[in-house]
């Protein structure tokens, strides 16, 4: 199964690789491909030092943990993307939170799921009858049936 990972994710991840999401994402490779947008990467490095802050891990460990992460993802240019999906995300996100378009968009390209920590997207997905939004008890769940 195609699942869109989107950057609330990774940021949990990094602050917890031995956790629940670094987990599912370095250990069920039987169960899921793993993708992201490109922008993706870029937000997670204007928030670096705010990571290293909270995380209390040096640049180096921190890193590591990136690699590691993004080894496991297949990341995706959102120039790919046609016009009419976009709109349709647009109008799935638009009063939830726009800025999770570019990964709403990215999982309908590629008809698959979208792997958020984002409560109210989660939430506001789900009353939008889309229905391939997962958080990670969801996948841990899918995963347990691989």
């Amino acid at each position: 199964m195609k699942i869109v990972v989107d950057t609330n994710i990774i940021f949990s991840g990094l602050l917890n690789t031995n956790g629940a999401i670094g987990e599912l994402l370095i250990n069920s490779k039987n169960a899921f491909e793993f993708y992201s947008c490109s922008y993706m990467r870029f937000e997670i490095q204007k928030h670096w030092e705010k990571l290293k802050k909270v995380s209390k891990l040096s640049d180096q460990q921190l890193t590591d943990a990136r690699f590691h992460l993004f080894s496991r993802l297949k990341f995706v240019n959102e120039d790919l993307i046609p016009g009419a999906i976009w709109e349709k995300a647009l109008k799935l996100t638009h009063d939830i939170d726009i800025d999770d378009t570019d990964f709403v968009a990215l999982a309908i390209y590629l008809k698959g799921g979208l792997w958020t920590g984002d409560k109210e997207l989660y939430n506001g997905l789900k009353k939008r009858k889309f229905k391939k939004v997962f958080n990670t008890l969801d996948l841990n769940n899918l995963n347990a049936l691989f």
